[in-house]
């Protein structure tokens, strides 16, 4: 239990991770879409430091409570951006890296209070 938990939360914090670079760093692809899905540029930078800090936030067991809060900001994050895609009408492609995302964090998730039990 303790091997799937590890690697469905590493899986989780890469994606939240290395989705928060381009991000802060305001990459005109990241700034595209952004704009595509109707959301102020200004946003960006903030979006992507949210996500890296949760993503390291869920890898460090010191600190529970955080923990809790990084993962249920990870999945607002991941159920807005399959909601801003779906809005817009995007396609099918569009719309799995945050599903995927949210299967990873909700097994990340349910693995971690198992594994916390013990």
């Amino acid at each position: 239990m303790k091997i799937a938990y590890w690697i469905t939360t590493v899986l989780i914090a890469l994606l939240m991770g290395v989705s928060g670079v381009p991000d802060i760093l305001k990459i005109p692809e990241a700034v595209t879409i952004f704009r595509h899905l109707g959301y102020p540029e200004y946003l960006l930078p903030f979006i992507g430091v949210a996500k890296i800090l949760g993503a390291v936030a869920i890898l460090f067991p010191k600190f529970p409570r955080l923990k809790e809060w990084a993962y249920a900001g990870i999945v607002f994050d991941l159920i807005g951006a399959f909601y801003s895609h779906l809005s817009v009408g995007d396609s099918i492609g569009s719309l799995a890296p945050p599903l995927v995302g949210l299967v990873l964090a909700f097994s990340s998730y349910a693995l971690y209070r198992v594994t916390s039990e013990d």
